[in-house]
């Protein structure tokens, strides 16, 4: 009598894709998640609220020029790098080596449109790397040197990396939203 091997060849590929099946699950678990918090709102809620956000930056901008002066350079309140990856950012950004492994300094003044003078703020910042939120530095308004209302801080990033800086200021009723992607030198 002839044996047939086929079952037995069924059985191992059967146990083959149920040990791959098991093996993935026990990596995937075993691995760091970091939360994206874009706007210090989670993803779904940016998703959303994108333009809600986005209108609220245009409505912010009618009203208050921000000076956000990052080591010197004189940044604008964007939001355009939240739609670039970090590859396409390192060829084309206009942010690139905004921060210093080391010290940091960080003025920021909103100065509004009607009356040209200088208003108070309420700052929330978070500088993140792109990758993990283990290393985040979180500026509130608190941390800011406030003379004239002109907020001044310094804060140290510890390592060259990839970085987000990404939150809002709030005057009165209106709130505009930051977000810069920029990396460590």
């Amino acid at each position: 009598m002839k044996r047939n091997y086929w079952p037995l060849f069924f059985i191992g590929i059967f146990s083959f894709v149920f040990s791959m099946i098991i093996w993935t699950i026990v990596s995937a678990t075993s691995v760091p998640v970091s939360e994206d918090r874009s706007f210090l709102q989670t993803y779904q809620e940016v998703d959303d609220n994108y333009n809600k956000i986005m209108n609220s930056n245009i409505d912010f901008n009618k009203s208050y020029d921000l000076v956000f002066i990052l080591n010197g350079k004189k940044l604008p309140l964007s939001t355009e790098d939240i739609m670039y990856s970090q590859r396409v950012l390192e060829k084309y950004s206009k942010n690139k080596n905004l921060l210093n492994v080391g010290d940091n300094q960080l003025e920021i003044m909103a100065i509004n449109k009607d009356t040209n003078e200088k208003s108070l703020i309420d700052i929330d910042l978070v500088v993140t790397k792109s990758s993990k939120n283990d290393k985040d530095v979180v500026l509130k308004t608190d941390k800011f040197k406030n003379i004239e209302n002109k907020y001044t801080t310094n804060f140290s990033i510890d390592e060259e990396n990839n970085w987000n800086i990404t939150g809002m200021f709030k005057i009165n009723d209106k709130t505009g939203y930051i977000f810069l992607k920029t990396n460590a030198i």
